[in-house]
């Protein structure tokens, strides 16, 4: 069946071309994932009319009908599969076939060490490419909650804390606050100093630096691709004596009523005194006082603590996927 395609380079093809295959992709991304994902599809499309996302596309040769695309990004010495997404009967087929063509090409372009993937819509039958390209996976979970109508009785084991529940009080030097602009930089410190010994930064590397974990916070606050940032949402936990940060929840918002969890991180030596739970708490009363519907968020399923923190507060896994990743010292 696939003798029907030719795997051409996404570059020969503009944002026109592909459309009806975006737009199907959008779909989808909002049925299984609640994800208004039109922002992400203006901005790609922006970038394949510049002819300058390396990729393939796979071409039904009768039509001429653009079927499925991949693409990546560089990164200096890292690549990042952007994404890959197939229609029709031979969705699945096509999908392997182009991974097949954008992994060797970028385990072979010269300076690149790295290359990461997480393919939040595919499932593990997408596995056999990585596996066959010496990637190693990690199991990740794409979790949701709903929230309470706050004009209504707030239902047992609600994110949303009732009055009668003790909450953990903060030291008096420690303030919780709304996420700034000055944030930034204290941020990208608290990232690194969280992650550094972390199993996620063997996920994304950008964690294991502070100029990466800025890299990380800019791609979050500046562009769509995790939802649109939600500054007045978004909290932090500040020293006053230092300035330092102690603890972070950042949102973003993916669709009408949804919002997302982009981070929620604590200062390894705040650990174990509920910081994260009274976060996650005071952004989700936050937000059900804003009309929000749901919360999003993604863990890696071995970061147990994180997992049973947020089933805790009745999160419940909607999809699973995996983070894959090739390093050359690996092979």
């Amino acid at each position: 069946m696939l003798e029907r395609y030719d795997i051409r380079d996404l570059r020969l093809y503009k944002g026109r071309d592909l459309r009806d295959l975006l737009a199907e992709e959008g779909r989808l991304w909002h049925e299984r994932l609640r994800w208004d994902y039109s922002e992400s599809i203006a901005l790609l499309l922006g970038y394949l009319d510049s002819r300058i996302l390396p990729g393939f596309v796979a071409v039904e040769r009768a039509t001429g009908a653009v079927h499925g695309y991949c693409f990546s990004v560089y990164e200096t010495q890292k690549a990042v599969v952007g994404d890959v997404f197939a229609i029709g009967d031979d969705a699945r087929e096509l999908e392997i076939t182009l991974l097949h063509h954008l992994l060797p090409m970028l385990q072979h372009t010269p300076g690149v060490d790295r290359v990461e993937s997480q393919l939040l819509l595919e499932s593990s039958e997408l596995q056999e490419p990585f596996q066959e390209h010496e990637f190693r996976a990690h199991a990740r979970l794409f979790m949701e909650v709903d929230l309470p109508d706050l004009r209504e009785l707030i239902p047992e084991g609600s994110l949303i804390r009732r009055e009668d529940e003790a909450m953990p009080k903060l030291p008096q030097h420690l303030k919780l606050v709304r996420w700034t602009a000055p944030c930034y930089q204290p941020a990208g410190d608290l990232i690194h100093r969280a992650y550094e010994a972390h199993g996620d930064s063997n996920i994304n590397d950008q964690y294991r630096t502070v100029q990466g974990s800025l890299r990380f916070l800019h791609n979050i606050v500046r562009f769509p691709g995790c939802g649109v940032f939600d500054a007045e949402n978004s909290f932090v936990v500040r020293d006053e004596r230092s300035s330092q940060l102690e603890a972070i929840a950042l949102v973003s918002k993916v669709d009408v009523g949804v919002a997302h969890i982009t981070q929620l991180c604590v200062s390894p030596r705040r650990r174990g005194y509920g910081m994260g739970k009274m976060l996650l708490r005071h952004v989700a009363t936050q937000l059900a006082q804003k009309g929000t519907r749901a919360i999003t968020l993604t863990v890696t399923e071995a970061n147990t603590p994180a997992k049973m923190l947020y089933e805790s507060l009745g999160f419940r896994t909607r999809l699973a996927f995996c983070a894959n990743v090739w390093t050359r010292n690996n092979r």
